[in-house]
């Protein structure tokens, strides 16, 4: 029984990390919107694994996004090193955050950004 679980988990998990390549490829990013609840809610791993791993498994997936875009001359070069800047610094200080923040402080944060997201998008 328990390694049907697991064949059943790693299927989904081979889905779900799919759909977040191609959402992450076309649009440039917001892969840890499929990630993060993918490993909460399916996987039942807490908010804090969830957003370390969305994290490092989209790092590759974006880097080699960038190289395709960049490949394409889609790339704004004007913009990159400033940009990249403050995604290290941002990235730095967030991730120390976790570090002590709770779970559910979190998991209200991280669905709160995303409505949020919604939101502009839609408005």
């Amino acid at each position: 029984m328990a390694r049907k679980k697991g064949a059943k988990k790693n299927i989904l998990s081979v889905v779900f990390g799919s759909l977040t390549g191609l959402l992450n490829g076309l649009f440039g990013g917001g892969g840890g919107m499929i990630v993060v609840p993918t490993l909460t809610g399916i996987l039942k791993k807490d908010q804090k694994t969830a957003q370390a791993t969305a994290i490092f498994i989209i790092l590759p997936v974006s880097f080699l996004s960038a190289v395709i875009y960049s490949s394409f001359g889609n790339l704004e070069y004007s913009v990159l090193t400033p940009t990249a800047i403050g995604v290290i610094l941002g990235g730095t200080i967030g991730a120390k955050i976790l570090k002590v923040a709770k779970n559910g402080t979190l998991f209200k944060i991280f669905y709160a950004s995303m409505l949020f997201a919604g939101l502009k998008m839609i408005f």
